[in-house]
């Protein structure tokens, strides 16, 4: 146990550094995009969905809870907010940047996230007529994204924050592969690969950066695929559904919002399974 514990704190400690650099530069670029990529955001029109999913491929849920309050007051479509949902990565990019992990490999990942994103957005824009605009209130730009105290104490507070996640993600692999059970694992993801995208899909929408942390850490672990990753980082938006579910009224629609992301991962991971098995 003793040998389990310090095997994963130092694999941490291998990571912290980068792990650090890699939210600095991203809390760099929220920080003096932000405001632009509201206006754009804003000003998108029909062209929401391909905004807001690029917007949206920005780490980490801040920009997705901006796009909930801007949705809220019928600023945005409904199919610029699913977009931006499904094209957010939260906590992936910085993991796998801290890992060392192929390029290409992050370019897919982002890239197939983002072109599922846009054309569904578009098709539900299509589907599904836009809202007239209610009057403005208040939004919640910052709400959960930790800046108030400037870009260096809110990078520390974010690596520290998946740092812990990270930590105790790892421990439990690691636990159960010192007990035998990484086959036992591996036999529920892949044996059962069909299942996989369904199962991914519904911890993706934990509303919170842990199950973006968990389903990378299983990726990089070799136990997930990468269709059944993405089916889970579609689904995963951070806390944007919960801010969703408090700042949004009509429960029904809330419910059909994510009934209607969890849709979408689960088949489009489905239909990557099955596309790697046909190409």
């Amino acid at each position: 146990m003793l040998d389990v514990i310090l095997d994963t704190l130092l694999d941490g400690l291998k990571i912290l550094p980068f792990l650090w650099g890699a939210f600095f530069l991203i809390e760099l670029l929220e920080h003096k995009f932000s405001k632009q990529g509201k206006e754009i955001i804003e000003k998108s029109g029909r062209f929401g969905p391909l905004l807001g999913g690029i917007l949206g491929c920005f780490p980490q849920c801040g920009f997705s809870v901006m796009a909930t309050n801007l949705y809220v007051t019928r600023i945005i479509t409904l199919g610029t907010l699913i977009s931006v949902y499904l094209s957010t990565s939260d906590e992936m990019l910085p993991i796998l940047l801290a890992h060392g992990s192929d390029g290409i490999i992050i370019l897919q990942l982002l890239f197939t996230k983002l072109g599922i994103g846009v054309v569904c957005g578009f098709l539900i824009d299509f589907f599904f007529k836009r809202r007239e605009v209610n009057q403005i209130h208040e939004l919640c730009e910052n709400e959960n994204c930790h800046c108030e105290n400037g870009i260096f104490l809110s990078s520390i507070k974010h690596t520290i924050h998946t740092f812990v996640f990270i930590f105790l993600v790892s421990f439990g692999l690691n636990l159960i592969m010192f007990y035998g059970g990484s086959e036992y694992l591996r036999g529920i993801f892949q044996n059962n690969h069909w299942f996989s995208p369904f199962l991914t899909s519904l911890i993706g929408l934990i509303p919170n950066c842990g199950a973006s942390v968990v389903l990378t850490e299983l990726y990089l672990s070799g136990i997930l695929s990468f269709s059944s990753l993405v089916a889970g980082l579609l689904t995963g938006s951070g806390v944007a559904i919960l801010v969703l579910f408090r700042t949004n009224k009509d429960l029904k629609e809330n419910i059909k919002i994510l009934c209607l992301i969890y849709f979408i991962g689960a088949v489009s991971g489905l239909l990557l399974e099955v596309g790697s098995y046909l190409f």
